[in-house]
């Protein structure tokens, strides 16, 4: 059974840096597209980041030049570095998995793991 959890979710200022990591478990012997995304309050679910499981990424419109995804093999981990924040940067950020590749466009429906979510805010 695969396992996400996300951790490093705060407060921040504008212009600031958060990195936020996601423990991944259950995914031994298997490749997972591992991705990021968020949902502020009355907004849908936004796609934020992709790592692939060649170790390409993508990134939506949104924060594309200003966040970071990588995955670290090793010790089981994402991250997501956000870089100059914004206030609308605002929402709860969710790690989530599918086995094999990348949904086109990071479609969220396509991600069948997901873990709780971790909250971040950007203050102006």
């Amino acid at each position: 059974q695969v396992q996400l959890v996300e951790s490093g979710g705060g407060s921040v200022q504008a212009g600031g840096s958060l990195r936020l990591s996601c423990a991944v478990s259950g995914t031994a012997g298997r490749r997972y597209c591992m991705g990021w995304f968020r949902q502020a309050p009355g907004k849908e679910r936004e796609a934020v980041a992709g790592v692939d499981i060649d170790g390409s990424t993508e990134y939506g419109d949104s924060v594309k030049g200003r966040f970071t995804s990588s995955k670290d093999n090793a010790n089981d981990s994402l991250y997501l570095l956000m870089n100059s924040m914004k206030p609308e940067d605002t929402a709860i950020y969710y790690c989530a998995a599918v086995h094999g590749w990348c949904p086109a466009s990071l479609r969220d429906s396509g991600f069948n793991y997901w873990g709780q979510g971790t909250q971040v805010t950007v203050s102006s």
